[in-house]
């Protein structure tokens, strides 16, 4: 097994855009990491964004004085090779992935058949084949905002993950959640059936956010969203909400739950999962705001908490490191912040911290964990390095830190030898040689 995979960039978007890649990363031009899965057999996948904004761009530009954006799909497989690469442009007017307004992030879901998807908001879903070769079906309507004529679309979900029994874990949005004429994630809900590209599944809701999203109206109404047998939206959703559950003793809701975020619930077992709800963040100081990691049952029982995080000193607001993922074969679930790693027992027990203010794990203040695989690998990205570091988390969750040093050192050995392989230059790993899919 690699414990380094490179992210690499293909040689004819830069050759096409002439883009700079020794010029320093900036807001208007990067390459980022969104999400990576692995399947069953071994396979890996990654979901990045490759962006460039130029003011000055005007209509006779070409593409090498141009803005553009990029959705990229690599595939690599168990031995650690990259074996296909997918590119959909974000200015595509037709035929491209589904992306969310604003380029805000999405996420990648491997299906029991081995379909993958994408998911974004609002509730936009492509499926798309194992060799990333084309796209399937697409479920997706347009942004809903208030000021604007409703038009009607076939959404699905903005997150989905697969739960070991075959069922599909799903996050939907609602418009007006938290007061905003906008679509945010609001609902927790299983799918029993099959997403295909003849037909989705009909989800049950389990959980919501914010109880009483605002300005709804009947063309709000989810169809394929069900709570006690109708649709989700207006009055219709489940009670009491997340943010009523965790109100303080007080009773001052929005004391500490004003405008909360909803994160990617992880599934820690087959009938109980971890959802992170945390509240609203600011570009100013935020250590200290209130979060909770709840475990929440198929049914949307509230079971508990992943306990012994101090709202200070484990704080995960610095960074924003919102993600808790988890291993339910095993019973296991895991955050990283700036602080340090975690890991939980399945009844919520805090099991052991690997402090990263110590020597031995100050390198994952580099890296943010983005996911475990089925064979129990946590899968972590550099920020700035463009590489993954996957690490084999043990049985025994003592021994996680041995884990971790080993991982690291042979991420540092194997980081060299990618070096060499590849030459990157300021951490860009141009791809030559794999064929690229346009989808």
């Amino acid at each position: 097994m690699n414990a380094a995979l490179a992210l690499p960039i293909p040689q004819s978007l830069i050759d096409l855009h002439q883009f700079d890649v020794s010029a320093p990363a900036t807001v208007a031009s990067n390459f980022a990491t969104w999400d990576i899965v692995c399947s069953p057999l071994g396979d890996t996948y990654a979901l990045c964004r490759l962006k460039r904004y130029l003011h000055d761009a005007g209509p006779e530009s070409t593409p090498s004085t141009s803005s553009f954006g990029y959705l990229l799909i690599t595939r690599f497989t168990p031995e650690g090779a990259v074996s296909a690469t997918a590119v959909s442009s974000l200015e595509h007017p037709g035929g491209a992935l589904p992306t969310a307004p604003n380029g805000l992030a999405q996420t990648l879901c491997i299906l029991p058949d081995g379909t993958l998807t994408t998911n974004a908001l609002p509730d936009r879903t492509a499926l798309i084949s194992p060799d990333l070769a084309e796209i399937l079906a697409t479920y997706t309507e347009p942004a809903r905002r208030s000021f604007e004529e409703f038009v009607p679309g076939n959404p699905f979900a903005c997150s989905i993950d697969v739960i070991p029994s075959g069922r599909l874990l799903c996050v939907t949005a609602e418009f007006g959640t938290n007061g905003y004429g906008a679509s945010l994630p609001n609902i927790v809900g299983i799918a029993d059936g099959l997403l295909t590209p003849d037909g989705k599944p009909t989800i049950r809701a389990i959980a919501s956010l914010d109880p009483e999203p605002a300005h709804q109206s009947t063309d709000d109404l989810r169809p394929h969203v069900q709570f006690d047998g109708k649709s989700v939206g207006l009055a219709n959703r489940p009670r009491p909400a997340l943010t009523e559950l965790l109100t303080p003793p007080s009773g001052h809701r929005y004391l500490d739950w004003g405008r909360a975020g909803l994160g990617r619930p992880a599934i820690l077992a087959d009938d109980l999962f971890v959802v992170p709800v945390f509240e609203r963040t600011a570009r100013g100081a935020t250590r200290g705001r209130s979060f909770e990691f709840v475990l929440l049952d198929d049914q949307g029982a509230m079971r508990g908490k992943l306990a012994g995080l101090d709202r200070w000193r484990h704080s995960p607001y610095p960074g924003h490191h919102f993600a808790v993922v988890a291993d339910p074969y095993r019973g296991h679930a895991f955050h990283l912040n700036t602080f340090g790693l975690f890991a939980w027992t399945r009844d919520g027990e805090l099991r052991i911290t690997l402090d990263t203010t110590t020597k031995s794990f100050k390198p994952l203040t580099n890296f943010t964990l983005k996911s475990c695989s089925p064979a129990g690998e946590l899968l972590f990205v550099h920020n700035k390095q463009h590489l993954v570091l996957r690490v084999p988390a043990p049985e025994d969750l003592d021994d996680l830190g041995n884990a971790v040093e080993n991982a690291l050192r042979a991420f540092a050995k194997e980081r060299t030898a990618l070096k060499k392989q590849w030459g990157p230059v300021n951490w860009h790993w141009v791809d030559p040689n794999t064929p690229v899919h346009h989808l």
